[in-house]
């Protein structure tokens, strides 16, 4: 069951999120990581950023119980590929997007972000009761840079570039098409509940992306009053120095007042950005990952048909040539055992997606309704705090510029 865990442990901005104790007890096992310490290298177009990834645990499979390595985004994305891979069924939690325009790629803003999201991404993996286990897990937290390099290198991995992600999704919409032009007879599950969970899905995917996107116009809003304030106080400090009475006293005053909102508006403006619309965003991803597992779900319920199809046209040749008494018998005899061999192994997948995914559904309902609580709390909180900030500034200067408006 993946682990949303609550966004107050994940959106720490110093060392890294943690999802399991930063200081457990020795007696319990534990597996604690922290994405640290973003570094740019490289020139230009290669230029990258590489973090500290520190791992401490007491679990016997590990060399040390402290272990600290240097992984840059594409290590993250080969363990990502990997788990995906390997566990079929479980919604392997979400990586941040690269940034689309250069300019924004080395901003101290973007590089926060990336590194808090890739330490909740490791996080949630090494909290994960069966993706704690995994050997590429273990790799990751372990080796040298020049293994990590080599198996990069020999693995294209299976998304090419973070937006391959819903290449899947792109892939099923194709059969649609070719289902409703004719092309194809449709291969679904007809499970009443499953069709409930899809619908759940793509409408909880559209509600946050509208969440977040308006996430987004009210952390730019702030920005933008903030810079406005921060010209206002300029412009009415001169107009205060040109008076030289106390005119111009209260409005130096009133400059001063309106520059120092300007830094409370940006301060909340990240605020904001760093605990309500990063949370929002990331759990689009999250639902991403679930439409991911959705279409592998699909595909496995397809092979398992497509080989259940196949072996009944076995079975009825293998028949017909006995019936005949072929010498052909023997080889298709072969032929439909081993084919049977293989569909019971896809019937067996599918049923294992589908209790996975039963099982991770649920945590994953409880636990956003935990964080989106958190992110809305802490939402109005920053909001009322803000206002607050701001009717007391306003408020402080009221006597001083009644004052000279009635002398």
């Amino acid at each position: 069951m993946v682990t949303f865990e609550g966004m107050e442990q994940q959106r720490s901005s110093s060392g890294g999120a943690s999802l399991s104790p930063r200081s457990p007890s020795s007696s319990q096992p534990f597996l604690s990581v922290s994405v640290t310490d973003p570094v740019k290298l490289g020139n230009g177009v290669q230029s990258y950023i590489s973090y500290r990834v520190i791992t401490k645990t007491n679990f016997q499979e590990y060399q040390a119980p402290e272990k600290i390595v240097i992984r840059r985004y594409s290590d993250f994305v080969w363990l990502r590929d990997r788990l995906f891979e390997k566990y079929k069924g479980i919604f392997i939690p979400p990586l941040p997007e690269k940034s689309a325009v250069e300019k924004f790629r080395f901003s101290a803003e973007f590089i926060e972000m990336r590194r808090q999201a890739l330490d909740v991404f490791v996080n949630r993996i090494a909290s994960h009761h069966e993706l704690q286990q995994s050997e590429d897990l273990r790799t990751f937290l372990q080796a040298e840079e020049e293994t990590m390099e080599r198996l990069r290198s020999h693995e294209a991995g299976i998304f090419k570039k973070p937006s391959d992600l819903m290449q899947i999704f792109k892939d099923v919409q194709s059969k649609v098409s070719d289902v409703v032009l004719g092309k194809e007879k449709p291969v679904e599950e007809s499970d009443a509940e499953y069709e409930k969970l899809k619908h759940y899905i793509f409408e909880l995917e559209n509600h946050l992306g509208e969440a977040q996107k308006h996430a987004y116009r009210l952390v730019k809003r702030h920005r933008e009053l903030g810079q406005s304030l921060s010209d206002f106080g300029k412009a009415v400090k001169l107009l205060g120095a040109s008076e030289g009475n106390a005119l111009g006293k209260a409005f130096s005053e009133l400059g001063v007042k309106s520059e120092i909102l300007s830094i409370k508006l940006q301060k909340e403006a990240h605020q904001l950005l760093m605990s309500f619309e990063e949370p929002l965003k990331d759990y689009v991803r999250a639902v991403q990952s679930i439409k991911a597992t959705i279409a592998e779900r699909a595909n496995a319920f397809r092979r398992q048909c497509e080989l259940a199809e196949t072996m009944k046209l076995k079975e009825i040749n293998l028949d017909k040539l006995m019936l005949i008494r072929s010498d052909k018998v023997g080889e298709a005899e072969r032929e439909f055992h081993e084919l049977k061999a293989e569909s019971e192994q896809a019937t067996k997948t599918f049923e294992t997606i589908v209790k996975l995914m039963n099982e991770e559904i649920g945590r994953f309902q409880e636990q956003k309704t935990l964080d989106m609580g958190i992110a809305f709390h802490e939402f109005a909180k920053g909001q009322a705090r803000l206002a607050n900030g701001i009717a007391d500034a306003w408020r402080s200067l009221l006597p001083k510029l009644e004052a000279c408006s009635s002398s």
